[in-house]
């Protein structure tokens, strides 16, 4: 190996001394780093460059007898000697430099600077040597020689790197491991090769591994300042994000606040523009809109109507009818906000949506005119959101509107007032509100807010109701006598009653209105009143677990849970334990509980409602299930759907063209458009709607709306009303009476057509799955409706 080196080590030389000075080149463009640590990485590199290039001439002009050979190999050999104190020297100074700034030293050790010490002390010996050849002579032939004292040569130069080294030891923890790396493979591999050399004559493996280590530490000092620099990077990031993050924050406090002032000029709008603002985002979002499209869209809503500070407080706090002239001054209010607006120029947004969101689809509205996609995107959002909290927000002259109301309000706006795109996205964002979340949550009856209902009279007050459903719900709670109610009857009662609204309506006049309707009660001293049940089973037991907690009052634990037209209540009054089961008129209700009584004040109420539902055996029947399709059977079997998708028909596998033929009648319940068949597109293992693997694609609603419902599919869905379409009115009351309805189903490639055809509505839904599914199904559901006599035909 040493005969190899011995053999290429010009070349290597020459190789090597290249880098260093292409590598120099490069050190002194660097911008990143400071000028003394750019000069002394030059220096390093040029040290080492001449190093090489000067024991590269040694061993060229050896033996060279001429006259250039005779000062060659005399500067040449100096140089070496020279230039290894010399970048030993340079390397200690960036030893300095660097523990003073990356390892955060306030003073250079003191070892460091005995090493300067030292080596110019070395380079001072290396001088008077050249007049004395105490380290090395050249003799006759013109041939370098080692002195007697070519070992103390060697002392200055270990003793340096030694010192060096220790530093390197103590000071490891204060830079990185990279630099540790280099700094101590340039103070080993030199002292481990100056050992080899001192046996292997004529190799000047010392020259070429200290070379070669300088090389390895500019590499590790240039990666250190890359990491560095995106450390830098980084936090600078980081600064602009958190900066932003505050820029953000202070313009979202500043957009609520101007909000809160301009709905608290009405008592009766208050968060009607943050809730515009959270509605609207929710439609931009279902739209696929972009993050930063999302969050222009809200702080729209939420400053759609600043220029209502520009309108007089009595004419938008007035509680009648305004006159012609308020109404025109009403009117003035998204001018008002355009201008104030105006002069954010950055967010021209937020000037466009107080200006055009009062326009209407169809033309009829303020302040331009404006009709269909000729009016901002962003405004037609607006306009249903704030069209939607309008509706579902108290006023002066109203209480809330039903969600179902509201829905078939939005359903008539389509086309007229609406963008059909943004309403339709609003349904849906409706289908999806189950527990009615959407809309204005502010102080109700009973229970809200308080946890306690105090009822004088009987039934004078009742909490909100508790929704039942296959999830059973269990309440706790405690009851003592009025205040001034001490003697004679006093105690809870439990009201089980559906309405649109989950509330009773006994007293205010609203019970056609909210369709308000009471199962029974079940009182304080466990008696069952059924009068609006089918049939009801009462069952009293025995509890010694059950005690009554406190002596001041009465406890109670009730245990709630409703599967389809069936309700269970389980009761504990101290030892005492009774089950009611009441058979409910039919399954499509909803039934909630309010917790009300006489003389006595509810309080300590703890609901809770289990995670898990029950099965279809948990409440024993005592009374057979209502059914609507008993008549003729089709190719699949009948269904009956008592509310949203609790039930769908059998599945059938798309394949080419299909139709589809069916007898459909909404139930005695039903009272809004969406009680109708609805068309549904999927894929499952077993072919089953909700089977293993269920991806849901589409569906579609004979009423003339659809959505696709999967992450890679898109649908398209036009609507077309001919002359047998009479109104909404008419179509619903034809749809209680019963009608024939007509599906088409056309499959090519990855694209599926569906033609619904009922009462005057025509519905064509295309829709493109680009979802990897090896089969399409189709079933058939709904709201409210029996679906017969289904039959199924496959076209070529």
């Amino acid at each position: 190996m040493f005969e190899l080196i011995r053999t290429y080590q010009l070349n290597l030389m020459l190789m090597l001394s290249g880098m260093c000075g292409l590598t120099a080149f490069f050190v002194w463009l660097m911008v990143n780093t400071s000028v003394k640590r750019r000069i002394i990485l030059f220096s390093l590199e040029i040290g080492a460059m001449l190093l090489l290039i000067a024991d590269r001439y040694a061993y060229i002009y050896r033996g060279d007898t001429s006259s250039l050979g005779y000062v060659m190999v005399r500067a040449s050999n100096f140089v070496v000697f020279f230039m290894t104190l010399f970048v030993t020297l340079i390397f200690n100074f960036y030893l300095e430099d660097l523990y003073t700034d990356e390892g955060g030293l306030k003073k250079k050790p003191r070892r460091l600077k005995a090493v300067s010490f030292i080596l110019l002390a070395g380079i001072v010996m290396l001088i008077v040597s050249q007049f004395t050849g105490f380290y090395y002579y050249i003799d006759e032939a013109n041939i370098y020689h080692r002195g007697p004292g070519v070992l103390v040569s060697f002392v200055f130069l270990y003793a340096s790197v030694i010192i060096q080294l220790s530093v390197i030891i103590q000071y490891i923890n204060r830079i990185s491991r990279g630099i540790s790396v280099s700094l101590f493979l340039f103070s080993c591999l030199p002292l481990l090769a100056g050992i080899v050399q001192f046996f292997t004559y004529g190799i000047s493996l010392i020259n070429i591994t200290m070379v070669a280590t300088i090389e390895i530490v500019y590499v590790f000092a240039l990666l250190d300042m890359s990491r560095r620099l995106l450390e830098l990077n980084d936090k600078e990031v980081e600064y602009f994000r958190e900066e932003k993050e505050k820029m953000d924050h202070m313009f979202k406090q500043t957009a609520e606040a101007l909000a809160s002032a301009i709905d608290a000029k009405d008592s009766y709008t208050r968060g009607h523009s943050a809730r515009v603002a959270e509605y609207s985002e929710k439609i931009a979002r279902l739209a696929g809109k972009s993050e930063e499209e999302c969050e222009e869209v809200y702080y729209a809503g939420l400053l759609h109507d600043v220029g209502k500070i520009g309108i007089d407080d009595h004419i938008i706090n007035k509680n009648g009818k305004l006159t012609d002239e308020e109404y025109a001054q009403i009117k003035r209010h998204p001018v008002i906000g355009r201008q104030i607006l105006s002069s954010i120029s950055e967010s021209p947004y937020l000037s466009i949506g107080a200006n055009y969101h009062h326009e209407r689809y169809d033309g009829r509205g303020y302040p331009e005119g404006l009709k269909g996609d000729d009016i901002p995107e962003i405004a037609r959002i607006i306009a249903v959101a704030d069209a939607y909290d309008a509706m579902t927000s108290k006023r002066s002259y109203r209480e809330t509107i039903p969600q179902q109301m509201v829905r078939e309000e939005l359903v008539k706006g389509i086309e007229t007032q609406f963008d059909p795109k943004f309403a339709r996205m609003m349904l849906h964002l409706l289908d999806m509100d189950e527990e009615y979340m959407m809309q204005e949550r502010d102080e109700m009856k009973g229970l809200a807010g308080r946890n306690e209902v105090v009822s004088e009279e009987r039934r004078s007050a009742v909490s909100e109701g508790i929704m039942l459903d296959p999830a059973i719900t269990k309440i706790s709670l405690r009851c003592e006598p009025s205040e001034n109610y001490r003697t004679g009857n006093w105690g809870p009662t439990f009201l089980i009653f559906d309405s649109l609204d989950g509330r009773t309506h006994e007293k205010d006049g609203k019970d056609k209105e909210m369709i308000y309707y009471v199962y029974g009660e079940i009182d304080h001293d466990l008696s069952v009143n059924d009068e609006g049940v089918r049939k009801s089973k009462v069952t009293k037991t025995k509890d010694e677990k059950s005690t009554v907690l406190g002596a001041k009052g009465s406890a109670y634990e009730l245990e709630a849970v409703k599967y389809r037209d069936h309700v269970m209540i389980t009761i504990c009054d101290g030892d005492e334990r009774e089950q009611v089961i009441f058979a409910l008129p039919d399954s499509t209700r909803y039934a909630y509980l309010g917790l009300t009584g006489e003389h006595c004040r509810i309080y300590d109420v703890q609901i809770e409602k289990n995670e898990e539902l029950v099965g279809k055996d948990y409440i024993p029947r005592i009374a057979e299930e209502i059914s609507f399709i008993d008549g003729p059977e089709g190719d699949i079997p009948n269904v009956q759907i008592d509310g949203w998708r609790t039930a769908a028909s059998q599945g059938v596998e798309i394949s080419g063209n299909m139709e589809i033929n069916l007898h459909s009648m909404s139930l005695p319940t039903a009272r809004l458009l969406w009680h109708c068949p609805f068309v549904i597109l999927y894929y499952s293992e077993d072919g089953m709607m909700g089977g293993p693997g269920f991806k849901e694609f589409a569906l579609t609603r004979m009423d003339g709306e659809g959505w696709e419902m999967h992450e890679g599919v898109v649908s398209k869905i036009s609507v077309n009303k001919d002359e047998e379409f009479d109104g909404w009115d008419v179509w619903k009351a034809k749809q209680k009476a019963g009608v024939e309805c007509v599906v088409k189903v056309q499959k090519k490639d990855n694209t599926v057509t569906v033609l619904t055809i009922n009462e005057g509505i025509t519905l064509k839904s295309i829709t493109r799955i680009d979802v990897e599914t090896p089969k399409i199904y189709m079933a058939l559901s709904g709201d409210q409706c029996a679906l017969t006599n289904i039959q199924i035909k496959k076209k070529d």
